[in-house]
């Protein structure tokens, strides 16, 4: 092999994923694709992008999958200190400052997009975005990754204040599936997050479950796909 062909096999990595959060009336509602993608190749297709910082507090990650999972471990382990020190939960505004300080300080070395989301007994649910490099913005709704730029306008004319939590889980849901139809880097399965006053309560799309976009095959499984 040339040393053409070694550049080549060596140059950048490109990754895709979509991830989103929104608040309804009582608590938040995250979501996330599953696939993990190098540039054309599917790395891994049921991928848990949504992680668990406290008990009441998640983070949504895309970007590098090392650079994200390494700074959620360290903001769990800054938010056990937390815990241990005022003998209470975290609030979500906590956490995600952790988060932006750490993204920011290390914007040259990370490539890292969050969102933060959770409830807690003092601010109630908030959603915080930490887009790439570090910028902190509470919002009522975000979405991240490749995926993002596809549904966007989808989100800005659907989404509303005051959503029950059934209306806001639907959102989510169909939010990320548009993403995946557009997105060659977003895929797999949905995966949803609820949180509220009561905890985390996960729920999971399968493939064959996903609501299909316009021109899509329509299945009940994969071999009914497949055979089409």
């Amino acid at each position: 092999m040339g040393d053409e062909g070694v550049h080549d096999y060596l140059g950048a990595v490109k990754t895709g994923t979509t991830i989103m959060a929104a608040v309804y009336d009582g608590g938040v509602v995250m979501g996330a694709d599953s696939r993990t993608s190098t540039g054309n190749y599917v790395a891994n297709r049921v991928t848990d992008k949504i992680t668990s910082l406290a008990e009441n507090i998640y983070i949504c990650r895309s970007g590098s999958a090392a650079d994200t999972q390494a700074l959620s471990s360290y903001i769990t382990y800054f938010l056990h200190q937390h815990r241990i020190e005022y003998d209470d939960l975290p609030e979500v505004k906590v956490a995600a400052n952790l988060a932006m300080q750490m993204a920011y300080g290390n914007k040259n070395a990370l490539m890292a997009g969050l969102i933060v989301a959770g409830w807690d007994a003092k601010n109630g649910p908030s959603v915080y975005a930490i887009p790439l490099g570090g910028t902190l913005i509470q919002v009522p709704f975000t979405v991240g990754g490749s995926g993002s730029a596809y549904v966007m306008g989808y989100c800005d004319k659907n989404w509303r204040p005051g959503m029950t939590r059934e209306e806001c889980e639907a959102f989510v849901r169909k939010v990320v599936a548009l993403a995946m139809t557009y997105d060659g880097s977003s895929g797999g399965m949905i995966r949803t997050l609820t949180i509220n006053e009561s905890g985390a309560h996960r729920h999971l799309t399968r493939g064959h479950e996903v609501p299909v976009g316009w021109n899509e095959l329509q299945g009940t499984s994969q071999g009914d796909i497949a055979s089409n």
